[in-house]
This record gives C-alpha cells, sequence and structure tokens, in this order.
C-alpha cells in the first residue's frame, strides 16, 4: 500500500494557515488542519482561536471557516477536530473539508448509533470520515465502526501540542489493526521525522501525518520528499 504523508497544520489564524498549504501544495495532495477548541485539549488554534466559545459561533464562525474556498485549489484538506462536541461542528465543515476526523474520545450522542450517523451524513455528500483514537486507547475501540470508516487514525502523541516525541509504542496498534483491517486507511499523528519514518512504514501505517518536522525544515520539498523516499 501507496505511503502518503500529509502536512499538518496547526495554527492561530487563517493567514498561516493560507501560507502553510501555500507551502505544501506543490509536493502533496492532502493537508491536514489540526482544529482544537480549548476543552477537548488544552489549547485552541484558528478557526476557534479567532472565534472562541460556543455562544460566540454561528455565522462569524462560518464565514472563517469559508475562507478556505477561496485558497484550496487542487490540495485536498481534511479537518481534524479536537473538540469536545464534534458533532456542532461537522456542518460547518462539510462546506469546505474533503476528509472530517472525529475523536473516539469525544462527547458523541449515543457514541455506537452516533458514529454511524456522522458517517451516514458525510457519505451523503461524498466526504469521507476518520475516527481518531488517543495514545491510550486501544485499536479495538475503532473495530465496531470500520465498515462505516474511511480511515483510523492512531495518535501517537498526546493531541493539543505540535513538537512532541513520538510513542513508538503506538506502532503496534498499527500493527494489531492492520491485521483485520487489510485495506483500510490508518493513519498516524505525532512525532514523525527521517529517523523514524522507515519504521511508521514497516509498521502497516499508509497516511503519515507531519508538522513539526515538515515546517521547521528550511526546504519543505526536501523533507517531504525525505519523508516518501524514507
Amino acid at each position: 500500500m501507496k505511503t502518503e504523508i500529509i502536512p499538518t497544520i496547526l495554527v492561530d489564524d487563517f493567514k498561516e494557515v493560507k501560507e502553510k498549504i501555500n507551502a505544501v501544495a506543490k509536493d502533496v495532495d492532502w493537508v491536514q488542519i489540526d482544529v482544537m477548541d480549548g476543552v477537548f485539549v488544552n489549547n485552541e488554534t484558528w478557526p476557534h482561536f479567532v472565534v472562541p466559545g460556543i455562544a460566540k459561533r454561528g455565522r462569524k464562525y462560518r464565514q472563517e471557516i469559508e475562507k478556505l474556498k477561496k485558497i484550496k485549489g487542487k490540495t485536498k484538506i481534511e479537518v481534524h477536530l479536537m473538540v469536545e462536541e464534534p458533532e456542532k461542528e461537522i456542518d460547518d465543515w462539510l462546506k469546505v473539508a474533503d476528509r472530517i476526523i472525529i475523536h473516539f474520545e469525544s462527547k458523541i450522542t449515543n457514541r455506537d448509533l452516533g458514529v454511524k450517523k456522522i458517517a451516514e451524513k458525510i457519505h451523503k455528500k461524498k466526504k469521507e470520515l476518520g475516527l481518531a483514537l488517543n495514545p491510550e486507547t486501544h485499536y479495538a475501540a475503532a473495530t465496531p465502526f470500520l465498515n462505516d470508516l474511511d480511515l483510523v487514525l492512531l495518535m501517537s502523541v498526546q493531541p493539543g501540542w505540535s513538537g512532541q516525541e513520538m510513542k513508538a509504542w503506538v506502532l503496534e496498534k498499527a500493527e494489531a489493526l492492520r491485521k483485520i483491517w487489510p485495506k483500510g486507511n490508518i493513519e498516524i499523528d505525532g512525532g514523525v521525522n527521517d529517523e523514524n519514518i522507515e519504521r511508521v512504514k514497516k509498521s502497516g501505517i499508509n497516511l503519515v501525518c507531519v508538522g513539526t518536522y515538515i515546517f521547521r525544515n528550511k526546504n519543505i520539498s526536501e523533507a517531504i520528499n525525505k519523508l516518501k523516499n524514507g
């Protein structure tokens, strides 16, 4: 299975979102935007940082998100919703994102049925759904939903902050999941770099999210190609 590198964007304002998408657009097909609400994780990113608080959302929040339509181009966008109540945000993101990733650990109404209903809504719009698992969550938590999911994201750091060291034992979860989901998309996010990318690929992961290593490199294209060929 071909390995795909997906740059992750964790920033405070739309100007940075635009700059980072433009910086990688020629080298990748997908980018991931990390959305944090300051509740599910102890950090806030765009657009929550710009429009904080559930009570203040609505039209202004939607307007922030819809700015992506102006710069998207051919680059596909997956949004990683590290938010307490993802069901309240999915409709807004469906207007601009090609893939939406929600967390198993977030508040989902009647989780067993809720994930399936979310999948139906997203697939009806011909978009994709991913389910993210925190490092301490067993991979089996995702197994009841595999027929409804387009990918499973295994967090290899605690969600909330960039620049953390990868928890290498998470790769064992990927190996176990690959055995029961041989054709599924398994994604990893957190601490991936040129030194561990080979081990990541060998674990059965085919979608690799990378932020710090790419954007702190002076030559972004070179960094991405090193990961692709590592």
